[in-house]
């Protein structure tokens, strides 16, 4: 007999358990990192909507000389005007602040949207609940890029496609949050929390790859593709998506394994009355809860009437107030606004900033961008092991935001000295920045939402995870339209609102650091909340 492969023992090695876990992990990893992949097409597209028109009347002036030159007519390049070269309405001077209004529409919806979602999806089925939304969003992405298809031109289309797209998209984060924390313990929260929160930075880098092949040639096809994307996860969800654990119980109490089998049987019993009894084959190893209770050979054992009395009614949705009343929610949700801001601003701005102070085109700049995602990757990672081993998420937070601050002003130095140096300092601004901001949204979500002061009430999740995102996106709102308006003045002015902010962030953690530091107790979060619950 052959030897069986050593994958087959690994693949046998884990119970079904674990690979419903894997499953989930896997799923809710790809479902929002379609999220992502959907929001990142406006930043690479901005660009394509203004461009750089002069280069453009430049080369059609050189042609019209050559061909003066060769005694021919030569026509008038004048004509090839920045009115003709840019997308309209994006082709004024102002079209920054119009770009800037543009990403302000689709966060602020989706602030406002992410407060009511969380409640909303506490009282509704998360299977169902995603899939709407996912599928929502994947109409309104093409219906943006059905915009260059069918010649748009207004500037009240392209808002309300954002307003409605940041409403329905914020169904996604409370929903995955709490399937993931329904399915993990808070052992090694942080590190597994890290590694799924690298969705966000996958999303964006995919998102910047699809969006980039089409920007210069069709750039509808930028938002069609992605939209077609996240539709297509949301049929998966619907398919596979599976909330909680305990949902896995009506599928295997109604299947008994043959080797478990149970007859009834009846004979008469004391008094005359019936008794019914369950006769047990053991034709396979019983489980260790039967083996417990039922002798190894096959017997017949009375079956007596059992009465299930709850100790407690079934836990109801925690209130918006109920849920700010959790000790940190406060801190982080507002540390938060601040970090998120920055990481959002990136997030749409950084192609444009590339494209004008490297000379890029828009593909380049776009696939360049992806680099800070690859940090955010890394550094979303660290904060969740570092935060392990320290039991500190606050302490783990003040360090990145410190650190981010100064690393800011080195890259808004450094991107002016070539491509090189740029390339570095995209990497650790993408860890610096994206750290704190990973952290605050999964582990310690998920660790406040599941807080010892609920007794156990884990419906809360979905509403914490939605109130601090919430508070988050308010920020992710501000930063875009505040870098459009303050792009007008030069670059430098963005980066000192960007270092502003973090230093903000890092003042609101001071509480909570304090109180982290003072505690004499240095063991881990998870192993200290484990003996909790």
């Amino acid at each position: 007999m052959a030897p069986v492969p050593p994958g087959i023992h690994l693949l046998v090695s884990f119970n079904r358990e674990q690979w419903y876990r894997a499953l989930t992990f896997m799923l809710t990893f790809l479902l929002y990192t379609s999220f992502h992949l959907s929001r990142k097409p406006i930043s690479i597209v901005k660009s394509e909507l203004h461009k750089n028109c002069s280069a453009a009347s430049e080369l059609a002036a050189a042609g019209g000389a050559v061909a003066g030159s060769g005694g021919q007519e030569a026509s008038f390049p004048s004509l090839h005007t920045e009115m003709e070269c840019s997308w309209k309405p994006f082709d004024k001077s102002n079209y920054k602040q119009l770009l800037g209004a543009m990403d302000y529409s689709f966060l602020c919806a989706y602030a406002i949207g992410m407060y009511l979602s969380g409640i909303i999806g506490e009282r509704l089925p998360i299977r169902l609940y995603l899939t709407v939304g996912m599928l929502s969003s994947g109409l309104f992405t093409c219906l943006f890029g059905l915009g260059y298809i069918y010649n748009i031109h207004s500037l009240g289309f392209y808002i309300f496609v954002q307003v409605a797209n940041g409403l329905v998209q914020t169904t996604g984060w409370p929903s995955v949050v709490t399937c993931i924390g329904n399915w993990f313990g808070k052992g090694r929260r942080g590190l597994i929390m890290g590694l799924w929160n690298s969705h966000t930075s996958v999303g964006n880098i995919l998102g910047s790859l699809i969006a980039g092949y089409w920007v210069s040639s069709n750039w509808g096809l930028s938002f069609i593709v992605p939209g077609l994307i996240i539709a297509a996860m949301g049929v998966i969800c619907f398919l596979f998506l599976i909330e909680h654990p305990n949902d896995l119980k009506g599928i295997y109490t109604q299947k008994p394994s043959p080797g478990n089998s149970v007859s009834a049987k009846s004979w008469n019993g004391a008094n005359g009355h019936p008794k019914v009894y369950l006769q047990y084959k053991d034709n396979k190893k019983q489980n260790y809860d039967t083996e417990l209770l039922l002798p190894r050979d096959a017997v017949c054992v009375p079956a007596q009437p059992v009465v299930v009395v709850k100790s407690e009614s079934e836990p109801s949705a925690i209130s918006f107030m109920g849920a700010l009343r959790i000790p940190g929610v406060v801190e982080f949700s507002l540390c938060l606004l601040f970090a998120k801001l920055v990481s959002y601003t990136f997030l749409f701005w950084l192609p444009l900033y590339i494209t004008k102070a490297a000379h890029l085109d828009a593909k380049k700049a776009g696939d360049l961008s992806t680099l800070f995602d690859v940090g955010g990757i890394v550094g979303g990672i660290l904060a969740g092991v570092i935060s392990d081993k320290l039991g500190k998420r606050a302490s783990t937070c003040a360090v990145m935001l410190l650190l981010a601050a100064p690393t800011l002003y080195g890259f808004s130095m450094i991107s002016q000295l070539g491509l090189g140096p740029t390339v570095g300092m995209l990497l650790i601004c993408g860890g610096l920045v994206n750290g704190p901001y990973a952290l605050i949204t999964t582990a310690v979500s998920a660790d406040l939402g599941t807080h010892k002061s609920l007794k156990g009430n884990a419906r809360a999740l979905s509403t914490v995870t939605a109130i601090i995102d919430g508070t988050g996106s308010v920020g992710a709102a501000l930063g875009p339209l505040l870098a459009g308006v303050l792009s007008a003045g030069g670059w430098n002015q963005v980066f000192y609102m960007l270092m502003t902010a973090d230093f903000l962030a890092l003042l609101l953690l001071l509480r909570l650091v304090t109180k982290e530091l003072s505690s004499s107790k240095s063991h881990p979060v998870s192993a200290i909340e484990l003996k909790e619950h």
